[in-house]
């Protein structure tokens, strides 16, 4: 059952790979991550009792949006939502704890604990009020933040996110390219954190979270006030379609918002589109 979990969250990340080089569906794609761009500012912030990682582009741009990055993965992933976003607005990343370049601390991951990170670094940074922008983890973080602080939070987009363990598949997943999924992270693990040998650790301990969480209950969602966009891609595998419209029918005035020809990889596999979906919301009144 473990195993399973670690399989089905290594999918959940970025969906299928391409298994060659001729003409694939673009929702079976992993393209490649580009650089980021050029920070105003970035470091790490004493937070709860971890160091997180943070940067900030366009620091005189418009009200502030925090992009939450998903499992396994660091908001390197965030890159080509940061060179488009970053053109109007205040654009923050951070990674997770236990992430990228954030430490990790002996305290058990929970969602409710990675959102109290988020909620010390706004207060770090002093911002008041944010956007969040979160996937497939970063979404779940997003739900929690704009349930338990509401004045925190402006507007809350998700993207792949469920909000308990029902919401997966049963199909099971496939194994293959979760490997070679699993074989990327291992390797780029190691570059970025401040501990490079404890993937391992790192994966234990989401495991243990992933057995469990999340675990929302419906009487909580419907308390979210801030204007909500629950997003998905039309070929998600990992999570049912009728899960993401129980969530947007619990949230008040929630908008449901299909991307057409991606995955849950959606925000790599067509960037332009995601930007456009994250646009639309941004802007509206």
């Amino acid at each position: 059952m473990k195993q399973t979990f670690i399989i089905l969250v290594a999918l959940l990340i970025v969906g299928n790979f391409a298994t060659s080089q001729t003409t694939i569906a673009l929702w079976k794609t992993l393209p490649d991550v580009p650089p980021m761009p050029q920070a105003d500012k970035s470091g790490l912030a004493s937070v709860n009792d971890i160091k997180m990682y943070y940067a900030i582009f366009n620091k005189e741009g418009k009200e502030p949006v925090i992009l939450l990055h998903g499992g396994m993965v660091s908001s390197d992933y965030w890159s080509f939502e940061v060179s488009l976003l970053s053109k109007t607005h205040k654009v923050i990343i951070t990674d997770s704890r236990g992430h990228g370049r954030s430490t990790m601390s002996d305290q058990p991951l929970s969602y409710n604990l990675m959102a109290s990170d988020v909620l010390q670094l706004m207060d770090y940074l002093k911002i008041k009020k944010v956007s969040i922008v979160g996937w497939s983890d970063g979404g779940i973080v997003g739900l929690i933040l704009a349930i338990q602080n509401p004045e925190r939070v402006n507007k809350l987009f998700t993207f792949g996110a469920n909000f308990n363990l029902s919401g997966y598949k049963s199909e099971q997943p496939d194994t293959a390219m979760a490997a070679r999924f699993m074989a990327r992270v291992q390797a780029n693990y190691p570059k970025l954190s401040p501990t490079p040998d404890n993937f391992a650790g790192l994966m234990k301990a989401l495991e243990k979270m992933y057995s469990a969480e999340p675990d929302l209950k419906p009487a909580e969602i419907k308390t979210i006030k801030a204007p909500t966009v629950i997003a998905f891609g039309q070929y998600e595998q990992f999570i049912k379609r009728e899960h993401f419209q129980n969530l947007a029918q619990l949230i008040p005035s929630a908008r449901l918002v299909m991307l057409p020809n991606v995955s849950h990889g959606g925000p790599l596999q067509d960037p332009a589109q995601f930007h456009q979906a994250v646009m639309m919301f941004l802007e509206a009144n």
